[in-house]
C-alpha cells in the first residue's frame, strides 16, 4: 500500500488532537517535513470545510499555533473553482501596480512579519465561498501573509465614506503612511 500524501497525515494528525493548540513544526513534521503545509491546512478549511484557526481567526493563539476545536466533517470531495486565468492575474497585478493592497508590500522585498521574500497572489475582496466571483472588480493584489489572513474574513470593499472617516481618525503619522502609499500607487497615473 502507497504511502498516504501530506494532506492525509495532517488530516490524521490533526484528528488525532482535536481540541489541542498545535504548533507549525508539529504540523511540518506531521505532513512528512513537506514546506507547503500551510497549502493543505488552507485546502482542508476551504474544500472540506475544517475550522482550523489560526493567530488570524483567534486572539488565544499566536502565530505559528493551529487549533482544531471540534471533529471535522467526514471527507467530502474537493470542489475546485475555476483557476483565475493568467491573463487576468497579469490585469489585477497591473491595476493594483504589484503592490499588495493591504499591507503595500512588493515583490523583490522581504515580508518583516516572516522574513521571507515577498511574494504576490491574487485574492477576491468577497471570498468564493460568501459568493464572490472572479471578475476584475472582485480581485486585488495580496502577499501571501496578507492573503492567508484574509480568507473569508473581508466580505465587500469599504466604501469611500468609510474609509475616508477610518482616514481621518487616524493620527497624522498614519494618515502620512496612507498618502505615501497612494502617491506611491498612482505615481505616473496622471
Amino acid at each position: 500500500m502507497p504511502e498516504p500524501g501530506s494532506k492525509e497525515r495532517l488530516r490524521r494528525f490533526l484528528r488525532a488532537n482535536v481540541g489541542r493548540v498545535i504548533e507549525s513544526h508539529e504540523l511540518f513534521e506531521a505532513s512528512g517535513r513537506k514546506n507547503e503545509f500551510g497549502r493543505r491546512i488552507r485546502e482542508l478549511r476551504e474544500d472540506e470545510g475544517w475550522r482550523i484557526l489560526s493567530h488570524n481567526d483567534s486572539a488565544e493563539l499566536k502565530p505559528g499555533q493551529y487549533l482544531l476545536r471540534e471533529t471535522p466533517p467526514e471527507k467530502r470531495a474537493p470542489v475546485h473553482g475555476r483557476a483565475i486565468s493568467a491573463r487576468l492575474r497579469a490585469l489585477v497585478f497591473d491595476r493594483d501596480g504589484s503592490i499588495c493592497q493591504m499591507c503595500g508590500l512588493s515583490p523583490g522585498g522581504v515580508d518583516p512579519e516572516t522574513g521571507r521574500n515577498v511574494r504576490l497572489h491574487v485574492g477576491h475582496i468577497k471570498d468564493r465561498s460568501l459568493g464572490g466571483t472572479d471578475e476584475l472588480s472582485n480581485l486585488r493584489t495580496l502577499c501571501s501573509t496578507c492573503n492567508q489572513g484574509a480568507k473569508n474574513i473581508t466580505t465587500e470593499k469599504p466604501t469611500a465614506i468609510w474609509l475616508l472617516g477610518q482616514v481621518r481618525r487616524a493620527g497624522i503619522e498614519e494618515q502620512r503612511t496612507v498618502y505615501d502609499f497612494l502617491r506611491a500607487k498612482f505615481a505616473g497615473s496622471g
